[in-house]
């Protein structure tokens, strides 16, 4: 089983739909193709130490992609403020990793925009 985690807290997946699915080596140059007509994407994360998935999901929303992105696998709540600002919509994790870090400590990191210097320089 998995858990879907988002600015609310875990809940059960409620995605119906076909979704494409991305491994994180897939080349950048191919996503705008990829992502045509997609109602939701799942980036794959095979290793907590792979950030390929979030430069893949920032590449998506700059070249327009507007649908429902997820980040799937080994993301640990560290990273849930940058997956939001990468463009996710939400994490999948087990049911492993969130009995080893439960909720709490991903809604700890649900205000994802308070932390986050570059707006505030941009400003």
């Amino acid at each position: 089983m998995s858990v879907i985690v988002t600015d609310t807290g875990f809940g059960s997946d409620d995605w119906r739909g076909e979704a494409l699915e991305l491994a994180s080596d897939t080349a950048p140059e191919t996503l705008s193709e990829a992502a045509k007509g997609q109602d939701m994407i799942v980036i794959d994360f095979p290793s907590v130490a792979d950030g390929r998935g979030f430069t893949l999901a920032r590449l998506l929303r700059v070249r327009g992609y507007t649908g429902r992105l997820r980040a799937r696998g080994h993301v640990i709540a560290d990273q849930y403020a940058m997956a939001r600002r990468a463009g996710f919509d939400e994490v999948e994790i087990d049911d492993a990793l969130a009995a080893r870090q439960p909720e709490d400590q991903w809604l700890f990191r649900a205000d994802w925009r308070a932390g986050d210097y570059q707006a505030r320089l941009r400003g």
